[in-house]
Formats: structure tokens, sequence, C-alpha cells
């Protein structure tokens, strides 16, 4: 059984957010909690806590954090959590659990009726069920996503979509601790993931500690591993997927989707039905999150560019639903043509 990993969860002492700092791995592992909104918007947005479904269930839990105990009445306990989303909700703007996180929390809001003390009660109870429905929506994609993957399966997968990024056990990594779990040999390629290095910072850090083989790669290599014949499918996650299937994810996906169709290997996105954006037709419609140029020219920490080159560095591209062959969900496995409502 895999230990799962909690990089989001309550402070043991019931005033706080606890996060595993994902900056500092994988050189050590540091827990902070996180006190106001601000410092739950300074985790969103520095990477601290990353992944999609993840970064909703820290916002959930960071606008109750809005809340000290000196609120009046409701209305002013409601302006000041919907102040803290406001906020919280602008750190990153391509992952759709975000936005959708906070429309729960919304909702809440309105549905509330008693005094501040009890709307805090309400919130709490509401982040917390957030988190709790992720960790059985990854148990279900790992599930379903197991059937795809053979017994001796090489699958490579890019940027981190394991338990790092979410409640539970992951989302593209459920399926591969699923299929282990029910005796298959898995062996994974983790792309390295520039410029910030999820694959090998992260993936490789989380499925070494299960003890499943990894082995990582520079990005640029993944299309020549397909060629040699070492790769059996990919599955990646996603941030965003809009209703045609057009999926946003970790800059660099695109290409090897269009690797692994030129190559004739199978193409996996894995995420939650909360990913599902049915509001946005295309991938056309997605925003993408444009990152600080300093992430590329000093790369953790080290020179790599010189000041004055200007720098590209978006955080996500979006990968056409007709490179996909298949996109799974807490709801199954969903096959071409797609249509999410």
């Amino acid at each position: 059984m895999v230990e799962v990993i909690q990089p989001v969860s309550w402070s043991p002492d019931g005033h706080g957010v606890r996060i595993l700092d994902q900056r500092e791995l994988p050189e050590r592992e540091v827990y902070r909690d996180l006190r106001t909104p601000d410092e739950a918007y300074d985790a969103i947005l520095t990477l601290a806590v990353r992944g999609a479904p993840a970064i909703g269930i820290a916002a959930a839990m960071g606008v109750t954090l809005a809340l000290d105990g000196t609120e009046t009445d409701c209305v002013e306990a409601g302006r000041k959590v919907r102040a803290a989303a406001a906020h919280i909700g602008s750190a990153r703007p391509t992952a759709v659990n975000l936005s959708w996180a906070l429309g729960r929390m919304e909702r809440a809001i309105v549905e509330h009726r008693g005094d501040p003390s009890a709307l805090h009660a309400t919130l709490i109870a509401a982040a917390t069920q957030i988190l709790d429905e992720d960790r059985e929506m990854c148990h279900l994609i790992g599930e379903h996503g197991a059937q795809l993957i053979r017994d001796g399966a090489r699958v490579l997968t890019h940027c981190n979509a394991g338990a790092l990024a979410t409640g539970g056990l992951g989302t593209a990594l459920a399926a591969i601790y699923v299929a282990t779990e029910q005796g298959k040999k898995v062996e994974v390629y983790a792309d390295e993931t520039r410029p910030l290095l999820q694959g090998s910072r992260l993936t490789a850090w989380e499925l070494a500690r299960a003890g499943i083989p990894v082995t990582v790669l520079i990005d640029s290599a993944a299309a020549s591993l397909m060629k040699d014949g070492e790769i059996d499918l990919v599955i990646v996650g996603a941030d965003r997927i809009a209703a045609n299937g057009d999926t946003a994810n970790k800059i660099g996906t695109y290409p090897l989707a269009i690797a692994a169709k030129h190559h004739g290997i199978p193409f996996y996105v894995a995420a939650p039905a909360s990913t599902f954006d049915a509001a946005t037709k295309t991938g056309e419609g997605i925003l993408i999150e444009q990152r600080n140029p300093d992430e590329v020219r000093n790369s953790l920490g080290v020179v790599t560019a010189p000041a004055a080159a200007a720098v590209y560095n978006p955080a996500f591209d979006v990968t056409p639903a007709s490179l996909i062959t298949a996109i799974i969900s807490d709801r199954g496995v969903h096959q071409p043509p797609y249509q999410f409502a």
C-alpha cells in the first residue's frame, strides 16, 4: 500500500493550513503553517503548493483564515472571506480547480444562516469536504487508469501529477500506484520539466519513495526514447480541460503529444472532473499564465541566461483533443470525441 503524502492539510493546532513546501524538495522535507490569506496566496503563487487539485484545496482552506473571531455579523464576515477569495484566486489563472474550489466556498457563504462563528465552522466543513472528495476522486482515477497499464509497462510522464499535486494518490501517478498495488510491474520515465524541474525534483522523489522504478530524462530526450521503442504509453495530468477535450497542462506537454502521435504511442490525460471547464469551448479560450522571467534566467538560483536576454516563460501549453487517446477522470475513461458539459 502506497503511503499517501499530504501536501495540504489543516494545521494540528486547528489555526492554520499546513503545507509541504515543495520548493524545498527533494533536498529537504519541510512543512509550513499558513496563518493568513496572504500567506496562502503567496504559497500558491510561488509554487510552495502546486498541482491543480492541491491549489484548489489550499485556496478553499486559505479563505477560512480571513476570519479571526472579531467579526460582528455575517455581512462583515462574508465580505472578508470574499476579499480573501478574490486575492487568492488571482494567484494562478490557468488552473480551473482554483476558481472551482473558491466557487464552492462562495456558495457556502450564500447558503449559510447563522452568526460569524457558525459561518466559520461552515467554511471549515466545506473546505474539508473538498479535500475528502479529492482523495476519493484520486482513488477512482487510479482505478480507471490502472486498466490501461499492462504488466511490464514503461510509462512516460511530465511535470508532477502525483500525491504532491492533490489531496490523495494523484491523477496521472494514481494510475501507476494502483497498477503497482495490483501486482503489475511498472517502470516510469519522468521528464525533468524545465525550468523548475517538477519532474526530477518531485515526481522522481515520490516514486522513489514508493519504491517504483523511475528514470529521469531531460525534456528534449523524450521523442528519441519513443523512437527507440522504450515507451509504451504516456500519462500526464491537466490544469484545465475545455469542453471539446483540449487540455492545458505544464509547458512541454504539447510536443510530447505530437511525438506520441507520430510514434503510435497512446497519450492519456488524467484529471478529476472538477478540471472540466464546460464554459470554455476550446483550448483557444484558456488563459495561459506567464511566469517570472528569472525562473529561466536564474534557474533554481543558478545563472543560466544573460540578464539582457528576453524570456518566454509560459507555465502551460494546450494539447489539442485530436492528440489525446483518452481522458481518465473519476467518472471513468472518456473516449473521443469529447464533449464535457
